[in-house]
């Protein structure tokens, strides 16, 4: 039998997740080229003087069996007792027979899911609940004001030509005012009314900041209504050593089944030949340029720089590839001996720092986005988890700004301050150490020329070797699972021998979905 080779780009989620189905398979081989020298795109783990960064927090928690099951056969769930469990004498759902996390690293970890909004120096739940703590951070005007306003959009709809109006018909003005407005501009650089509905109907369906309370007016002014638009999880599975240790694994896995992953190599060209089938990669690799055939191509990464490196393509195309807009972020990893947030819940946790595992920043008084306690996600992801804390401040930035040009120093000044602000620290003497991460196209965005994505999409797949996967080979704000999901969904074609792609692209339409990264 002819053996096909399968050219993947990008050894993301989406990337690995292909090329380890299809190399567990005869008849192909399988060659990974990946643009940097480590593996997991954005779900990657930094490691900084013995401290881990998660870039994101990623929770590991699906509805699609397959993938629960993929992730458990690579790193079964804990059997025994993690560090801070035993500390603490914290219970925790254990797997019979499973690894200790003590005495290996090939083990997930069950954690709590608990992310608060802070906002106005309060902290909120995430999503809002209905509770008397709510009601007095919010403020007995704020709540009446806001259910009177979700009933006003209950009654009437604005045209949805826009985030805004996504957002007003479903929360009302006043929530929207409150919690969407600011925190959407500050991710996208753009404000709501410049943005897709659809990037609202995408996200919307996974957690939102007022689901809850959008649940509870709707049952106050429609009690028919009873269903709340998210399952909300309360625990997730998580790599004991961060989520780049799975992708690691699977790298492992790939190259155990006969794979070749290329480190370093930037695919900067994609020739064609006479029949319009890809023929041969172009990429480059210590200076030099490098050509690699093949018969099949799986990509995961940016439909603009793909389509920007093939051949012949026609002029509109590419001014549609070429104006597909992203959103790069950059998190500074800052090392401390203690956070000055007061932890007033029940929760136990090492230090008695606050149990979040991110805090969603709302505040327009900074331009942080988002904090994540590292020490919460795993207490190995710490090089001592008892005496320190171990943050990562997240900024939503655009490649080559003044954010993301700012040196490291002068960045870690600015995370001082702002941490300052917020009363997170003291001074910046509180500041053990810090390392900084910039990452370029974390979210496709859906603005300027997506709303031609679908004459885009039309092209891609009139290209018969061609498979386009996850978060950046679609322009899709996809979790990991969903990622996963057009990976499976390529390689069941593939060896089907089905031409078309459209189970490839339906991946995570449908109307509900279980949780916002």
């Amino acid at each position: 039998m002819d053996r096909k080779k399968v050219l993947v780009i990008g050894a993301g989620p989406a990337g690995l997740t292909a090329a380890y189905e299809l190399s567990k398979l005869e008849g192909y081989d399988v060659t990974i080229f990946e643009e940097s020298d480590v593996f997991g795109g954005i779900s990657k783990t930094v490691v900084h003087n013995g401290n881990r960064m998660d870039m994101g927090g990623h929770r590991f928690f699906t509805k699609v069996s397959r993938v629960d099951k993929w992730w458990h056969d690579f790193l079964p769930l804990q059997g025994s007792y993690a560090k801070d469990d035993i500390i603490l004498s914290r219970k925790v759902p254990l797997n019979e027979g499973g690894p200790d996390p003590e005495k290996t690293d090939a083990v997930m970890l069950k954690r709590r899911r608990i992310s608060r909004i802070l906002f106005m120096d309060r902290f909120f739940d995430y999503p809002i609940s209905m509770k008397f703590e709510t009601f007095k951070n919010m403020g007995f005007v704020n709540t009446i004001l806001v259910g009177c306003s979700y009933l006003k959009s209950a009654i009437k709809k604005l045209p949805e030509t826009n985030l805004e109006n996504f957002y007003i018909n479903r929360f009302g003005r006043k929530l929207y005012s409150m919690f969407f407005e600011y925190y959407t501009e500050n991710l996208w650089g753009r404000h709501p009314r410049e943005i897709d509905a659809s990037w609202g109907a995408q996200r919307v369906k996974g957690l939102s900041i007022s689901a809850v309370i959008k649940d509870i007016f709707g049952k106050i002014f429609h009690p028919a209504t009873r269903k709340v638009e998210t399952s909300l999880i309360e625990e997730f599975s998580y790599p004991k050593l961060g989520p780049g240790q799975l992708w690691e694994t699977v790298a492992a896995a790939v190259e155990g089944n006969g794979g070749r992953i290329i480190k370093n190599a930037c695919v900067t060209g994609v020739k064609r030949d006479n029949n319009g089938r890809i023929s041969a990669l172009e990429y480059t690799k210590d200076g030099n340029t490098q050509t690699e055939t093949g018969d099949i191509v799986i990509s995961s990464m940016p439909l603009k720089d793909l389509v920007g490196g093939m051949d012949d393509v026609p002029a509109d195309i590419a001014g549609i590839a070429s104006g597909l807009p992203y959103r790069d972020y950059i998190t500074i990893g800052i090392l401390l001996k203690k956070l000055n947030l007061e932890n007033r819940t029940s929760v136990k946790t090492l230090g008695n720092i606050i149990p979040d595992c991110w805090i969603y920043v709302q505040e327009r008084k900074v331009r942080l986005g988002r904090i994540q306690i590292y020490n919460n996600w795993s207490p190995y992801l710490l090089a001592d988890p008892e005496n320190t804390v171990w943050i990562g401040l997240e900024y939503f930035v655009n490649e080559g700004d003044e954010y993301w040009t700012m040196p490291d120093e002068r960045f870690r000044d600015l995370a001082a301050k702002e941490m300052m602000t917020l009363g997170l620290i003291d001074s910046e003497d509180a500041i053990l150490d810090y390392h900084v991460e910039r990452i370029k196209k974390a979210y496709p965005a859906y603005f300027d020329s997506y709303d031609r994505i679908g004459e885009l999409r039309e092209f891609l797949d009139s290209i018969p070797n061609l498979y386009c996967v996850g978060r950046n080979g679609q322009h899709r704000y996809n979790n990991i699972d969903h990622s996963m999901c057009t990976s499976f969904e390529a390689v069941d074609n593939i060896v089907r021998g089905i031409r078309d792609r459209s189970n490839i692209w339906n991946v995570n339409t449908e109307e509900e979905y279980h949780e916002a990264d």
